[in-house]
């Protein structure tokens, strides 16, 4: 393995791309002052790792990159690359050829790669660290290295060897091991902490979790009660309403019922009364009076016929009387006409009597219908009233919240506005925050969060500006905020937190001449506020980084200091936003109004409605009781008429049969004279017929009397019946207003037990969110002896009184932190498992560095001897442990005692003695622990011609073993080597590369 070229490219003088080709042995570097050899030497270290500026002769890292000169410009970058023949497979990589690349930016950014694939430096230690090449790099040995390895603590000598003996490696594997040992100290530590402190909040949240397990247990019995009751009283009243609803039927049925019998009543008391009034105005009276008459002319008669007999028989030839017949005959024609008048007059009352009933039936049909409507009418107003009237309440609340709202706002926003005129007016003012940035309408909400009081600060051109617009607002007594633009590139660092994103991303600048600046403000306003979807995973956030500020789509905003849910900027969108709502309720009261007017005139015209149909209902009752006096009145008169009827019949028969019985004597009246005799027997027939009339109106006188005597008997049977008629009418009447009572007060309970029943399953659906079907299933919970529902309930009660303030969460916080200590008792049981096997694990690699070392120094220390009294012949030299005991830390002491000389201190040495001391020390190291190749810089400027003679015998001896690049000025060193490598630097300021082989030269 050796190295097999050195491209440069923009590395310090070499401007252009230069390739060194590298041969085996010894190759050396020439070149005049300022030509650049060394820049090689800086470049192998540089490409191999070198961190330090200092290690490559640097101030800073921007030197390595090509500055320029006069004729040629400053280059961007420095890049060198090292190729490595890897035919012997030292390094642990499956290629022949090994290409190690570093490349610098002016940036400052460093870039490494292997055969072109970029990688880290680590990697390019790890690679090289088996070759024996390691971060110290102590194959690269320079002029100044040469006095730093005796001037150096013992401690930094041991770095050498180790480094060559690989026991860096295991140092970095014991770093790591001691690096996550204290780590695992820490965690556990921080593990007990935490478990002591879980453990001490244990102990009071398991009392706490005992009492929310006892409060839900005693929650949840008494809920079940609650349905239970619940149930059942919505049960009961449901019954209530079913069997008021049967009760109502039987009330209006029995209520029918007794109107029927009332009616019914009503129709025998007018009949009773007509029966009354008619027997009062029976002819039995008149008729007893007239036969009383009849007799009383019939007995005159009887006289007269006798004294006519007696004058017949003293005449014999005067004519018969005529008078009894033509009284007989005016007697039958106006009986006649009597008969024909009385039977119009029936029929005409019988015609009434009809249209009279059919009156009264339409007027009391129509008085129920009217009255029925009407009232229906009536309660559907009213129960539209009612609606109107709570939704006009309710509309009527929200829009006096919703006026208050903005009112408020708006008082708000005009003293923010007056404040921000007043700023706009300053010199420097280029407008509100709000005003120069654009958020996406999803955002707004997290921006307006996130920049809070300064989305509506005033923008200042600098920090003058706004430092005199502050003092001017303290000196006017005026409020606001403002803020600067300014450079804060070099102030600011964007916090990133895992889990959230970076509130930044989603607002801009609005394009103009500050946005540049303006996005500037806003990188430092929201540096450190993130955006996260979830109110809980911001409230972890916070609490696990202080610094950070945290805010959601709905506006939350989560600091340390305070936590805010919901948007609390008073602008002008919110403003807007109130003066909508307050519209639309104003809008919804108003129909709200509208409807309620409306309501309340329906009802006035329902009402006026309903006392015109009780006016009709009035007229109706006045009415059907005018008819009910008529009918009886024509009751009474066609009981009258026919009684009339029959008399008259009667006494037509009669007179018509005594007309007939006289018609033989009118046609015999002119024979009269000539029939005395005949006469006479006539006028004895005649006297025989009155006599048997006046028996026959005697025989009448007693039937009407004893007739009289029974009409009596029969009107006081009548009257008494009227009278008990009256009594029970108005005892029906009675029972009927008392079941209208109990109707009405059935109506009453029903509508209460409606409002009860509506009431308890509004609280139910309301208080224990569950249908009142599922209350009415459910079932009585076990309770104990001896005790009822409803007790049972207040006991319950108490008791969750008696326990006070629950907090809800504690049994659910209680069960996570039994988890959390019995995860941190399982995490502390892997720390001190992790940190027994670390402890370990450095106690072996301690063995495997005390080892290694022990065998290095032992190595070293012969190979140290050897080479000493090679350089210093008659010499002697060794090396010494600081501490035997402790081979993990012990330093090296190096002793040198040149031929005729006793020093004890190196400082006592000569230049050339003191650099070959340093030199045996490192061959020493090189022999022990071989390195493919070695990097000299003027490493023997310092020796004389013997002293360098011997440097370059030792330099013969290494040839065979390892690769050399020596950068020399001594011709004898030119002269040793296999092969130059000239260095000139060309007129345009870029070192340049001429390679000689000497051998080749020497043919």
């Amino acid at each position: 393995m050796f190295l097999k070229s050195l491209t440069l490219k923009g590395f310090k003088s070499f401007a252009e791309t230069t390739v060194l080709q590298l041969e085996p042995g010894v190759t050396v570097v020439v070149g005049p002052n300022g030509s650049g050899k060394s820049n090689v030497v800086d470049a192998i270290a540089w490409v191999l790792g070198a961190q330090a500026p200092s290690s490559v002769r640097s101030q800073k890292m921007d030197d390595l990159i090509f500055a320029g000169t006069s004729k040629r410009p400053a280059l961007g970058r420095a890049e060198v690359t090292l190729t490595i023949d890897n035919s012997a497979g030292l390094l642990p990589i499956e290629f022949t050829e090994v290409s190690v690349s570093r490349t610098l930016f002016r940036s400052g950014e460093s870039e490494y790669a292997i055969n072109g694939v970029q990688c880290r430096l680590l990697d390019v230690q790890d690679l090289l660290s088996d070759a024996g090449v390691g971060r110290q790099q102590h194959v690269i040995v320079s002029q100044g290295q040469i006095d730093s390895v005796l001037n150096a603590r013992p401690e930094d000598r041991r770095a050498i060897i180790e480094e060559a003996s690989g026991v860096l490696k295991h140092r970095k594997r014991k770093e790591k091991a001691e690096r996550r040992l204290e780590g695992t100290e820490a965690n556990l530590l921080r593990a007990q902490d935490l478990l002591r402190e879980v453990r001490r909040q244990l102990r009071p949240l398991e009392r706490q979790a005992d009492a929310a397990r006892r409060h839900g247990s005693i929650a949840s019995e008494l809920r079940t009660l609650q349905l239970y009751i619940a149930g059942r009283e919505i049960y009961a009243m449901r019954t209530r309403l079913e069997n008021s609803a049967t009760g109502k039927v039987e009330g209006e049925t029995i209520e029918r019922t007794l109107r029927g019998k009332l009616s019914g009543l009503d129709t025998a008391v007018m009949a009773d009364e007509a029966e009354l009034t008619a027997r009062g105005e029976s002819g039995t009276s008149d008729d007893l009076v007239r036969v009383e008459q009849l007799l009383g002319r019939a007995r005159g008669q009887v006289a007269v016929l006798a004294e006519r007999r007696r004058s017949v028989e003293r005449d014999r030839g005067q004519l018969m009387d005529a008078g009894v017949v033509a009284s007989l005959e005016a007697d039958a024609a106006t009986a006649r006409a009597e008969l024909t008048r009385v039977t119009n007059a029936l029929a005409e009352s019988t015609s009434q009597e009809l249209d009279l009933d059919s009156d009264e039936s339409a007027l009391v049909a129509d008085r129920a219908q009217d009255a029925q409507a009407a009232m229906q009418a009536v309660r559907t107003a009213e129960d539209a009233l009612d609606a109107a009237s709570t939704a006009y309440s309710v509309a009527a609340a929200a829009s006096a919240g919703d006026t208050a709202r903005v009112e408020t706002l708006r008082a708000s926003l005009a003293a923010n506005s007056s404040s921000f005129e007043e700023l706009l007016s300053t010199v420097g003012a280029l407008g509100s925050l709000s005003e120069l940035i654009e958020v996406d309408s999803e955002w707004q909400n997290a921006v307006h969060a996130g920049l809070a009081d300064a989305l509506n600060a005033m923008v200042m051109t600098d920090a003058q500006s706004a430092r005199e617009t502050l003092a001017h607002l303290r000196s006017s007594d005026a409020m606001g905020a403002v803020v600067a633009l300014g450079d804060w590139t070099s102030r600011v660092t964007p916090i990133v937190v895992q889990g959230a994103s970076s509130l930044r991303s989603y607002v801009r600048a609005r394009a103009g001449e500050n946005s540049i600046a303006v996005n500037l403000l806003l990188d430092a306003l929201l540096a450190r506020v993130v955006f996260v979807d979830l109110f809980d995973r911001g409230v972890d956030i916070v609490l696990e980084r202080p610094d950070v500020v945290v805010v959601t789509s709905k506006g939350d905003r989560l600091a340390t200091t305070s936590l805010r849910v919901g948007p609390n900027a008073v602008t002008a969108t919110a403003l807007e936003r109130a003066q909508t709502r307050s519209s639309a309720s104003t809008t919804a009261l108003s129909k709200a109004e509208s409807a309620l007017n409306l309501r309340r005139v329906e009802v006035a015209s329902v009402r006026e409605r309903l006392a015109g149909v009780r006016s009709t209902q009035d007229e109706i009752d006045n009415r059907v009781t005018s008819v009910a006096v008529r009918r009886r009145e024509f009751d009474a008169k066609v009981v009258g008429l026919r009684e009339r009827r029959g008399f008259l019949d009667a006494r037509l028969s009669e007179l018509e049969s005594r007309l007939q019985a006289d018609e033989g004597a009118r046609s015999t009246a002119s024979e009269r004279r000539r029939q005395v005799e005949s006469v006479l027997g006539a006028v004895v027939r005649l006297s025989n017929i009155v006599e048997g009339h006046v028996r026959a109106l005697e025989s009448r006188q007693v039937e009407l009397q004893d007739l009289r005597r029974r009409q009596s008997t029969q009107v006081r049977d009548i009257s008494h019946h009227l009278d008990e008629s009256r009594r029970e009418r108005t005892t029906t009447e009675k029972q009927l207003e008392e079941q209208r009572e109990r109707n009405r007060r059935v109506e009453l309970e029903e509508s209460e037990v409606k409002v009860r029943l509506e009431g308890a399953i509004d609280t139910l659906r309301r208080d224990l969110e569950v249908e009142p079907q599922r209350a009415i299933d459910t079932a009585l919970p076990q309770l104990p002896d001896g005790t009822n529902p409803l007790a049972r309930q207040r006991e319950l009660e108490r008791e969750l009184r008696l326990m006070g303030p629950i907090n809800p969460l504690a049994l659910e916080e209680f069960t996570e932190l039994q988890l959390r200590n019995t995860f941190l008792e399982e995490q502390l049981d892997d720390v001190k498992n992790s940190r027994r096997e670390l402890m370990k694990v450095i106690k072996q690699v301690d063995q495997e560095i005390q080892s290694n070392f022990a065998a290095a120094y032992a190595d070293v220390r012969d190979n140290f001897t050897k080479l000493f009294a090679m350089l210093f012949p008659g010499g002697t030299g060794r090396l010494t442990l600081t501490n035997p005991d402790d081979l993990l830390n012990t330093g090296i002491e190096v002793e040198a005692r040149p031929s005729g000389k006793n020093v004890k201190k190196l400082s006592l040495l000569s230049g050339g003695e003191r650099s070959l001391t340093a030199l045996a020390y490192l061959f020493a190291v090189f022999r022990s622990r071989p390195s493919p190749f070695y990097v000299m810089d003027e490493v023997e400027a310092a020796l004389d011609d013997v002293n360098l003679h011997r440097f370059l015998a030792l330099v013969h001896e290494f040839r065979q073993e390892a690769q050399l690049l020596i950068v020399s000025h001594q011709k004898r060193t030119m002269e040793a080597g296999d092969s130059l490598l000239g260095i000139t630097m060309q007129p345009g300021g870029s070192s340049k590369v001429i390679v000689e082989r000497v051998t080749a030269q020497s043919a």
